[in-house]
């Protein structure tokens, strides 16, 4: 390709081209032949771009094309290999939709797209149009992967080596570095010029208001009201009675549970006083340099593992990025991606689109506040497996993507599932994923055991099995969580065959619950004998010793239970929601991942689809015995056509598609 050509190239980057094919498809059947207008949003691609298609169909009188039989979409190099054969994305009467990445290494080519679609009344029509794939070799480079192009080469990366560095980053300020490319780094300026550390007192001096909501917050008081709790009273959390399937509970073990705690060291207490105030360890969140380490028993400054000064530290404090929340949120459990299995500290500067769309540097960027938002340092959204409830501001992906449900996501088939499946069961088709650019495992935990270690010193941690690319349960849920707590009678649940410690709760007939995807987990915990309660084993001994018997008699006195107790090893499980890793639209479930198979969900099974009574009742009910034609035709006649709602075959009801009640 000569210079003229790449020069060519680079200039089909930067505008924007709509080109358009139309054909009109006569059948010898047809009564209203079928228009397609189809255009790309570029006319000329390279390596990792992403192509989208869109078609507009029409009828010869102009209306809309609003029920379709089929739709395909199909793409093949320039040697005529088929690189997709696809459906494509309903986005409204007579609008659809395809989005396409071209691979790594592609180009220079031409594609040959090509677009098919039939209507219920088998009018067809098809046609093609061609993209061109350019070769990447007269482009400015993208060396570190962020999006963004070299500057030396015409771009306005100002340092392609640091995916951490491109326009539109949050700027750090006052730490000598143009984060965000805007020609210089940010002052600090007043207050903070010029401060001398002094311990947490130089945060107070001006803070104090801040620091009074920081300590009303669950992450400081490791508690908080449970409106959202079906069990258990007003206040729960990790510090009063929080059982998990994990580390059981903190009692006994505060010095190393607290290593997460945004305090000093000293246990929260309800009142404010000024000890509690100064316990505020506000670095934690507001400096990511910021490093500290244990001297008898409280948080001291690290500086020989931070590369500045505390009073450096105190003048260039910033709002949190991810580093700060993931140093506590990505190792709970014991180690990094260890106890959520879609949270890891890889989430900090990965450049791997297809790990997490939301956090890549090549993709959104977010910080976690940007969905964590705060009100008076109160964070909204929790898991299904916590207890308290920090903020009463919801946190749905709506409040970013409320237009989805209005757009790409109004298809005839997507309207079906948005009002009863949550975004993340489709968006997240697998959990436990390794980042593409870490070096170190972000396999999570499937199963612990307490009864052996697996280390050789101390600290002696218990056995743990981890994996990757995990397929997610699957279960209705409302919003409401029964989660074990200690004094909790364990009872087994008959479908697991073990102790939960976490359940959401929800069903298919419930009006308020959605089908999520979960992490399922399991572990080997004691049991009282007489009374049924999970012992919270004292993981210090544990730490210390390795001896199982040990550790559970000094959790039995922990509890306030003679150390003598008889108690057993039993199995408990746990259900916790999956919300992070979400894949590229690209990945996202298809209809046959749910419904072609149960090897990812059983629909008929556990998840409630199941006929209310034998076929040869149900059917009757209308007309006579007919033997069945398969789910989507029997679906679609009764539903589509008949407009019948579900619960004329199932033991549920659907009233917000207005269908026809028995």
């Amino acid at each position: 390709m000569n210079r003229n050509d790449t020069q060519k190239i680079q200039l089909g980057r930067t505008a924007y081209f709509t080109f358009l094919v139309l054909l009109v498809a006569f059948s010898a059947a047809a009564r209203n032949p079928i228009t397609l207008n189809v255009s790309t949003d570029n006319p000329v691609y390279s390596s990792g771009d992403t192509i989208v298609v869109s078609v507009l169909a029409t009828y010869g009188d102009g209306s809309l094309v609003s029920e379709t039989k089929k739709t395909q979409v199909e793409i093949k190099d320039g040697d005529g290999h088929r690189l997709v054969r696809d459906v494509l994305a309903g986005s409204g009467p007579g609008l659809f939709s395809y989005s396409y990445i071209v691979e790594e290494g592609t180009g220079p080519d031409l594609w040959l797209i090509k677009i098919k679609i039939e209507d219920r009344d088998h009018n067809k029509a098809e046609t093609s149009v061609t993209v061109e794939i350019g070769d990447d070799s007269g482009l400015c480079p993208d060396a570190d992967g962020d999006g963004y192009s070299d500057a030396d080469c015409g771009g306005n990366d100002c340092n392609d080596s640091n995916p951490l560095i491109h326009p539109g980053v949050s700027e750090v300020c006052g730490d000598g570095i143009d984060q965000d490319c805007n020609g210089g780094d940010l002052s600090c300026g007043a207050p903070h010029d010029g401060l001398a550390w002094n311990g947490t007192s130089t945060c107070l001096q001006c803070h104090t208001s801040e620091a009074s909501e920081v300590h009303a917050s669950v992450m400081y008081q490791w508690q908080g009201d449970t409106p959202h709790m079906v069990n258990g009273g007003p206040k729960q959390g990790k510090i009063s009675g929080a059982v998990n399937s994990y580390c059981i509970n903190i009692a006994g073990n505060w010095n190393a549970c607290g290593a997460c705690h945004i305090g000093l060291g000293s246990l929260p207490e309800e009142d404010p006083t000024p000890a509690q105030l100064a316990n505020i360890d506000c670095l934690l969140c507001h400096q990511q340099a910021y490093r500290r380490k244990k001297v008898d028993g409280l948080f001291v400054p690290d500086t020989a593992a931070m590369g500045m000064t505390m009073d450096e530290a105190a003048q260039t404090v910033h709002k949190p990025v991810r580093s700060n929340c993931l140093q506590c949120h990505a190792k709970a459990g014991g180690g990094d991606a260890v106890k959520r299995g879609d949270l890891t500290l890889a989430h900090a500067s990965t450049t791997d689109f297809a790990f997490d769309v939301h956090m890549a540097t090549t993709g959104a960027n977010l910080e976690c506040q940007a969905c964590h938002t705060f009100t008076n340092h109160k964070v909204a959204g929790k898991g299904s497996d916590l207890r308290p409830t920090d903020s009463d501001v919801l946190l749905e992906c709506s409040n970013c993507h409320g237009d989805m449900a209005a757009g790409e996501h109004s298809g005839e088939y997507l309207d079906r599932h948005t009002a009863r499946v949550a975004c993340q069961t489709c968006h997240i088709p697998s959990y436990g994923k390794n980042a593409g650019d870490s070096m170190a495992t972000e396999a999570t935990e499937v199963y612990r055991t307490w009864l052996n270690s697996h280390s050789d010193t101390p600290p002696f941690h218990p056995v743990m099995e981890r994996a990757n690319d995990l397929t997610p349960h699957y279960r209705f849920w409302n919003r409401f969580s029964d989660n074990y707590l200690l004094g909790d009678v364990a009872i087994v649940d008959p479908d697991t065959g073990r102790y939960p410690t976490s359940r959401p709760i929800g069903d298919v007939a419930d009006p308020e619950s959605k089908l999520y995807a979960f992490k399922y987990k399991t572990a080997q915990q004691p049991m009282t004998i007489a009374s049924h309660q999970l012992i919270a084993l004292d993981t210090s001994v544990f730490f210390a010793t390795a001896d199982a018997s040990a550790s559970t008699e000094a959790g039995l006195a922990n509890m306030g239970l003679s150390p003598s107790e008889a108690y057993t090893w039993v199995e408990t499980d746990t259900f916790q929601m999956l919300n992070h890793e979400v894949s590229p639209y690209s990945m996202a479930l298809q209809c046959d991942d749910c419904h072609g198979n149960t090897e990812r969900m059983d629909l008929q099974g556990n998840l409630g689809y199941t006929l209310k009574a034998g076929a040869e009742t149900i059917c009757v009910q209308c007309h006579e015995f007919k033997s069945s034609k398969g789910f989507d035709e029997n679906h679609d006649k009764h539903v589509k056509d008949k407009k019948y709602d579900c619960s004329w075959c199932h033991g549920f009801s659907r009233p917000e598609r207005g269908l026809q009640m028995p």
